[in-house]
C-alpha cells in the first residue's frame, strides 16, 4: 500500500498527479495520470496527450486515496527499481 511516507519508494506508474512548481511556469498546473516512468523523467497522461516531465524542475503532487502529498522532483531521481535501495 503506497503511503505519503513510502511513495518515493513506490512505482508511480498508474497515480493522479499535478505540478505544482516548476522551474519552467508552462509546467505548473499539468495534471493527469503517470503512464511512464524513467530515470530522469515522468510520463503524465493529461487525457488529451502524454506530456515527459523532467523530474529534477517539478515539484509533484500525487493523490492517494484519502490524502495528497507533494513531493520535490529530486526525491524521485532513478528508477523505481533503484529508488528502493534508498
Amino acid at each position: 500500500m503506497i503511503t505519503p511516507k513510502n511513495l518515493v519508494k513506490h512505482e508511480l506508474t498508474g497515480l493522479k498527479v499535478e505540478i505544482t512548481g516548476s522551474s519552467d511556469p508552462n509546467k505548473i498546473g499539468i495534471k493527469g495520470t503517470v503512464v511512464k516512468e524513467s530515470k530522469g523523467v515522468i510520463t503524465i497522461d493529461t487525457g488529451k496527450e502524454e506530456k515527459q516531465i523532467p523530474k529534477t524542475e517539478c515539484t509533484f503532487r500525487f493523490f492517494l486515496e484519502k490524502e495528497t502529498v507533494d513531493v520535490k522532483g529530486e526525491a524521485l531521481i532513478g528508477r523505481p527499481e533503484d529508488r528502493i535501495k534508498k
